[in-house]
């Protein structure tokens, strides 16, 4: 191959890989959130309106990594091979093909049928790491109220322990986005958030 073949190779195969990089808006651990798959979850979640500012797509972005941080940990437990998951997942697939609403060769029916997918890992892995733990565990929760004390008045527990239960989840949530976030990596195609804020 002749240097001026290669020169324009090396230049092609590097306007691929940034065009393939400008369609996204991040990774996580390795893994592409395209911006077409990014703006339909948005407009499904604000009533269709896909207008919005950086700063809300930004917003939304960090919540929607935190989703797929947690799908990937579902995955790595073994979620997505469960019995029962799967049979979940199937019969879903078959209600949406029998009410039409969408064809398997189109987009959108991928969309759905991932949304759904990575939907059902997040709230399983969630009923595991946060749910059941805020639940089942009294004395966790007596001693989460007895340490933040002053965030319920200085009421007895028996008082507020819907509120201790529901910050009890919070933090535990925190805590393992926090794991996550150091686990596995993110980056964030910025460029293109900002072009998107601009359609």
């Amino acid at each position: 191959m002749s240097f001026v073949r290669k020169v324009c190779c090396i230049f092609l195969l590097g306007s691929l890989n940034f065009l393939a990089y400008a369609q996204n808006v991040a990774y996580v651990n390795g893994k592409s959130i395209s911006s077409k798959e990014f703006m339909w979850v948005y407009k499904k979640n604000h009533g269709g309106v896909a207008n919005a500012t950086y700063a809300d797509l930004a917003s939304y972005l960090n919540l929607y990594i935190n989703f797929k941080l947690k799908v990937i940990d579902a995955r790595s437990m073994g979620l997505d091979v469960d019995t029962a998951y799967k049979a979940e997942i199937n019969g879903y697939e078959r209600a949406l093909r029998a009410q039409k609403k969408a064809s398997p060769k189109n987009l959108e029916y991928a969309y759905i049928m991932n949304e759904y997918r990575e939907g059902v890992l997040m709230f399983n892995i969630s009923e595991q790491k946060i749910w059941s733990k805020a639940q089942d565990n009294e004395s966790k929760l007596k001693e989460f109220h007895q340490a933040n004390a002053s965030n319920y008045g200085n009421k007895d527990f028996d008082e507020v322990r819907g509120q201790v239960i529901a910050d009890y989840q919070q933090s535990l949530e925190n805590q393992w986005i926090k794991t996550l976030r150091t686990k596995y990596t993110v980056k964030i195609n910025d460029d293109e958030l900002r072009h998107l804020a601009k359609l």
